[in-house]
Formats: structure tokens, sequence, C-alpha cells
């Protein structure tokens, strides 16, 4: 049974830093590229930030280039999401997509509220 959870999310103030988890089971993890999106109300879910299986190649959304960081740990089917500088408009659901070739996984997701 395919499973991915998301942990680490909560409120935090603006300028906080948040680390996110996602830990992945029922699948070989390290042959998937592992995403993060998110969604926030009334709004589409977008792409965040991406990390292909080998090699450690990363993508981010140009709203969290330099803020955000992605990395993931295949011994532990686990991909993190660090978060910094945070920003009321990073308010949001954050998901964890696992990608393969006509495959795509999703967690339940994670809320994060940045507010003061």
């Amino acid at each position: 049974q395919v499973q991915l959870v998301e942990s680490g999310g909560g409120l935090m103030q603006p300028g906080g830093s948040l680390r996110l988890s996602c830990v992945a089971s029922g699948f070989t993890f390290s042959t998937y590229t592992m995403s993060w999106y998110r969604q926030a109300p009334g709004k589409e879910r977008e792409l965040v930030a991406a990390i292909i299986s080998i090699g450690g190649l990363t993508n981010y959304a140009n709203s969290v280039k330099g803020r955000f960081t992605i990395s993931r740990d295949n011994a532990k089917s686990t991909v993190y999401l660090q978060m910094n500088s945070l920003k009321p408009e990073d308010t949001a659901v954050y998901y964890c997509k696992a990608r393969n070739t006509g495959r795509d996984y999703w967690g339940q997701g994670t809320q994060v509220t940045v507010s003061s």
C-alpha cells in the first residue's frame, strides 16, 4: 500500500522557518521524482519544488527561490522542504508528490500558516 505522510506544518510568524517532512512507503522511493506542491484557499495547486531521483537536481518556483530548499534521504524514504524567511503568502496546504513514469502518488497535506 502506497503512503506519503507529511508532517512539520504549523503556525509561524513572518520571517520564521519550518521544515516539512514526507515519509514514503509502498514503492521504490529512490526511483521517483519527489515534489512539494501547495494550495492556498481559492487558488490552484502549484509546484513549489522538485528533486529528481538520482543526482539531486532540483527545481523551484520563482516565489520560493533562495528561501526554500528541497532535499531527500533515499535511505529513509523521506523528502524534506526547509522553508526559511516565511511570508504570509506562503500560507497554504503543502502536499508531497511522488512521480514515476505513468504513476503519481500524493500525500494528504499539511497546513502551513504564516501570520503575526
